[in-house]
């Protein structure tokens, strides 16, 4: 190895380097001083401003976003503790984060850590994490449990929708009057209360199957197509709503012919190319960084069809991800390439998010909460008892009936994204919004016990195992 014969001789050349390179800036500059530039175009240069206003954004933003996860990571481990899935935890982070605690408490310190100016930026951070979550879910469905499944999930999943809409369209007969007003059509504001008591929030049934070690399970695949059937149908209904809303039914026509004609070319199409492209790797050929691009680029490309469609992005992600072949060396590989960076860093935000926009306060008085109350035991006639029949008479027992009802009674965020559409059309009033915010945390919160005390520990499976097929 070189070694200098001599260190002080090297330092003093070092030094004298940069004493040269400092005086050939200085005569530089000086020379430079008597120069005239062109007059500028557009807004004149200030000095300090692009650091002053480029990075006050970006350190709101991650401030917020260390203590979005910070805060629902903690909660989420407490919920863990006392038997609820951690998801429940991190969407009562965003709520305390939020103007319903911290913003009525603290009102600085909620402006200072969440302003309003990066909430786009938080929001499409989540975005992102639940369209990979949701590819990732895909990922790991094993569709070859579902060969004897198709028919009876497609019935159970009409049902399960059919039911607590029947319900929610005919409470709003009493609600119309009360918690409506004259601007608002009858006919949109019973569509809307409908299809906001039809939705299953299929991300949060997916965390909660895979907290519970059920999703590898007969009973976690049926209840995974069974959401993603029901939210496609509650999504198309929702395409509908919104165009007699806004006087533009052919819009919402349009919506469901796309819908069709993706999913026939998602199956007939992209399944053997997904297939063939999978195959190409093995053992002997393990998938890499290429293998990882083209499956984000192809995730981005499904994703992008749906949103454009109008049935959201993340459904595109989802039927991608179930093309993948169960079991594969990709199917691992991106599962271990994409896993905890989801679930640690981009999930909670797109659960907090969710909280940041709830306000609780705007319930206040007995008579409120005994309409809480009343909602939650009508959501949960129709969607726990929709479904629990319907699946009875497709030929479960009473106990998986009961429990994949169980299962799709959990609301939580999609539904919350469906009032933020009413909110958004006011087609549904604060105070409604409110009420059924609380529904969708209850019935949410009713899911872990109640699978608890209808499933034996023995029907549980470890991540990544696969389970047997029922006799």
């Amino acid at each position: 190895m070189f070694a200098p014969r001599n260190k002080a001789a090297v330092m003093a050349a070092y030094l004298a380097m940069l004493a040269a390179a400092g005086g050939a800036f200085w005569l530089v500059v000086r020379q430079g001083e008597g120069l005239v530039a062109p007059p500028p175009e557009g807004a004149p240069f200030a000095a300090g401003s692009a650091a002053t206003h480029g990075a006050d954004p970006l350190v709101h933003f991650l401030l917020a976003l260390a203590v979005i996860i910070a805060v629902a990571r903690a909660l989420g481990a407490l919920f863990a503790r006392i038997g609820q899935p951690p998801v429940i935890g991190e969407v009562v982070a965003g709520i305390l984060l939020g103007p319903s605690v911290l913003g009525h408490l603290a009102p600085g310190v909620a402006a200072f850590l969440l302003p309003a100016a990066i909430t786009p930026h938080l929001g499409l951070v989540s975005q992102v994490g639940i369209v990979l979550f949701l590819f990732l879910v895909g990922v790991e469905l094993d569709t070859s449990m579902l060969r004897d499944k198709s028919g009876p999930a497609t019935a159970v999943a009409h049902a399960s929708v059919v039911a607590p809409f029947a319900l929610g369209s005919t409470f709003a007969l009493y609600a119309y009057p009360r918690l409506s007003s004259s601007d608002v059509p009858f006919h949109v504001f019973a569509l809307f209360l409908g299809v906001s008591l039809s939705v299953t929030a299929f991300p949060v049934l997916a965390r909660i199957l895979r907290d519970q070690r059920l999703d590898h399970t007969p009973l976690g695949v049926t209840a995974l197509t069974c959401a993603a059937i029901d939210d496609v149908t509650a999504w198309c209904l929702l395409a509908f709503v919104v165009g007699i809303a806004r006087a533009d039914v052919g819009g919402a026509v349009r919506t469901v012919a796309g819908t069709a004609v993706f999913l026939v070319a998602m199956v007939l199409l992209a399944g053997p190319v997904v297939r063939r492209w999978v195959a190409r790797y093995g053992p002997a050929r393990p998938p890499g960084q290429a293998a990882l691009a083209t499956a984000l680029v192809a995730l981005l490309a499904s994703a992008l069809a749906t949103e454009v469609i109008g049935i959201h992005a993340l459904f595109g992600a989802f039927i991608l991800g179930a093309l993948v072949p169960h079991g594969s060396e990709v199917a691992a590989y991106l599962h271990r390439k994409l896993d905890d960076m989801v679930v640690v860093l981009l999930l909670p935000a797109f659960f907090a998010l969710s909280g940041l926009r709830t306000e609780i306060g705007l319930l206040g008085g007995a008579s409120d909460w005994l309409l809480v109350a009343f909602v939650v035991l009508l959501a949960t006639a129709g969607k726990l008892g929709g479904t629990a029949l319907a699946a009875r008479l497709s030929g479960f027992g009473w106990r998986d009936a009961t429990a994949l009802g169980a299962l799709l009674n959990t609301r939580g965020l999609m539904q919350l994204i469906v009032l933020n559409v009413g909110l958004e059309l006011r087609a549904i009033s604060p105070k409604l919004f409110a009420v059924l915010v609380v529904m969708a945390l209850v019935t949410t919160l009713m899911t872990a016990p109640l699978l608890r005390a209808l499933t034996s520990t023995a029907s549980r499976v470890a991540p990544g195992a696969r389970a047997s097929r029922p006799t």
